[in-house]
């Protein structure tokens, strides 16, 4: 969906979210204030579900995950997908009239569930405790790392959780990487690089093996600065952030750091190393430049070692491998060599304001079951001889002739069937290849998620900054665009910067850091 209409369905939403306020005020008070019925769920007991479907992982409510689930909790559960690029045009004719809504919707983005509570749209699970007990107890058996890293990442501008956690899988989800074409460097007896000029170098070697490539093949390259930026400085973003080592927010755009980034970019381009699009470059078009094997270093997706590797045996070589390598770092007296951490699962659940107690309640114990150790197996693994057999006392996945993954045979950790999982499910999920390298990856990982990725403002923090954010980012990204192209000259950088002062990027930190320390 183009950017532009997600934010007028976003906008239209948000008037048609007044009826929540304006509307049926008497029963919305009545909510979550006393005591609710803990009788198990029955088959007489409707539990509506909407789930988003995405589609390289379309939800399918005939796969042995949600045949499970309806099991395991018991309620005649009627489930409807809504393909993502259609989700948000469907839930904003569905807010318009609440006799619309289903009981519970997944959501794959936190920022996306924040839009929606300050108008009432969502139920927190905190007010519903007593028909929750294997919610809490999971709750209080996490230690205080997983807390902080689980639950208070879900945190709503008022403090409370609205969207449902999902926790176990970090290891595999999100997860980041530098990747290299092993096969290339081995044929060609190549040093892995561990710094800039390092890197700059084996690009050049490999541009003069292979001319039609792009050795340095990363897509939207200012954006993955975000990955790659503590290469440069620990925490650095191409947008706001919060550097833990300083315990102070910044904005990665107006510091000193950013005009290095922009000379590596620069660089890489100006020698053909990199795609001359490579900021703008499109995901589809990327990944034909790595299959074919015209892309042999990048950050991404650890997970994409087995997607290439399979198109580059079969497009490029037998002896195609990517693996995973250390970070190069590409300042010497601040950077180190770290990713950023993305493991933090976006996947979850939002109790809708039906503005019907019984049915709020039912839909919570629905969520409820999902923190049980049974949903846990069941989520995980399914059941011996169904979806996986024991192999010299390991599970494996039982798969069909085309090797098909788990997600999309099963329907395990789709939206709607992701919360609790056992993180022993993530060595059978993923390849050896990835498999083996794992451990290197994770070592080289930060330890902290950006807070921006969820901290939530309330309406007057949103209201006051929404516009002065928009122009700060536009700003930076059409100057940093016009500096690594050689639209600009990089002598007018500080005046850049004093233009980004201008536009009050210390009054948005401000509101950040009260933000913060609100919720944390």
């Amino acid at each position: 969906m183009k950017k532009t209409t997600k934010l007028v369905c976003l906008l239209l939403a948000a008037m048609m979210l007044m009826s929540f306020a304006g509307c049926g005020s008497g029963t919305q008070n009545k909510v979550g204030s006393t005591a609710h019925d803990t009788s198990p769920l029955t088959l007489e007991d409707t539990v509506k579900v909407v789930a988003i479907s995405h589609p390289s992982w379309p939800t399918s409510d005939g796969c042995k995950a949600w045949e499970y689930i309806k099991e395991g909790t018991g309620a005649n559960v009627e489930i409807t997908s809504i393909p993502s690029s259609d989700f948000v045009q469907k839930i904003t004719v569905m807010f318009a009239a609440p006799e619309l809504l289903p009981d519970l919707m997944t959501f794959d983005d936190k920022n996306g569930t924040d839009f929606y509570i300050p108008q009432g749209a969502f139920i927190p699970l905190d007010d519903y405790a007593d028909v929750m007990p294997n919610y809490t107890a999971w709750v209080d058996s996490l230690t205080e790392e997983e807390y902080n890293a689980v639950i208070t990442t879900r945190k709503a501008w008022d403090g409370k959780i609205y969207f449902s956690p999902t926790h176990g899988r970090e290891a595999m989800t999100g997860v980041r990487a530098w990747l290299y074409r092993e096969d290339l460097f081995k044929k060609h007896n190549l040093k892995v690089p561990t710094t800039k000029d390092e890197l700059i170098d084996v690009c050049r070697k490999l541009k003069e093996l292979y001319p039609d490539s792009y050795p340095f093949c990363i897509r939207q390259a200012l954006q993955n600065v975000s990955i790659i930026g503590s290469s440069w400085k620990p925490y650095f973003e191409s947008s706001f952030y919060y550097d833990f080592e300083n315990e102070v927010w910044e904005y990665g755009p107006r510091e000193d750091t950013m005009l290095e980034v922009i000379e590596f970019y620069k660089l890489m381009i100006d020698e053909g190393l990199a795609p001359p699009d490579m900021l703008t470059i499109n995901t589809g078009t990327w990944q034909e430049l790595v299959a074919t094997g015209k892309g042999m270093i990048f950050p991404e997706y650890q997970a994409r070692i087995d997607f290439f590797d399979a198109l580059g045996k079969k497009n490029v070589s037998p002896d195609y491998q990517l693996k995973a390598m250390v970070p190069p770092v590409m300042n010497e007296k601040t950077g180190v060599p770290m990713v950023a951490y993305k493991s933090y699962d976006m996947l979850g659940y939002v109790v809708c304001n039906t503005m019907d107690e019984a049915r709020i309640t039912n839909a919570m114990k629905y969520l409820d079951w999902f923190y049980t150790d049974e949903a846990m197996e069941l989520l995980s693994w399914g059941k011996e001889g169904e979806t996986y057999e024991v192999v010299d006392g390991k599970k494996r996945y039982i798969t069909d002739e085309n090797g098909t993954l788990p997600d999309t045979l099963y329907g395990f950790t789709l939206p709607g069937t992701a919360a609790r999982f056992d993180p022993a499910m993530v060595d059978a999920f993923e390849s050896a290849s990835i498999a083996e390298n794992r451990e290197m990856v994770l070592e080289h990982t930060l330890p902290n998620l950006n807070p921006r990725l969820w901290i939530a403002f309330n309406d007057e923090e949103r209201n006051s900054t929404a516009d002065t954010i928009t122009a700060i980012n536009a700003y930076a990204n059409e100057m940093i665009h016009k500096f690594i192209l050689g639209q600009e000259p990089l002598s007018g950088f500080e005046a850049y910067q004093n233009e980004l002062n201008e536009l009050g990027v210390d009054d948005i930190l401000k509101v950040y850091e009260e933000v913060y320390n609100r919720l944390k």
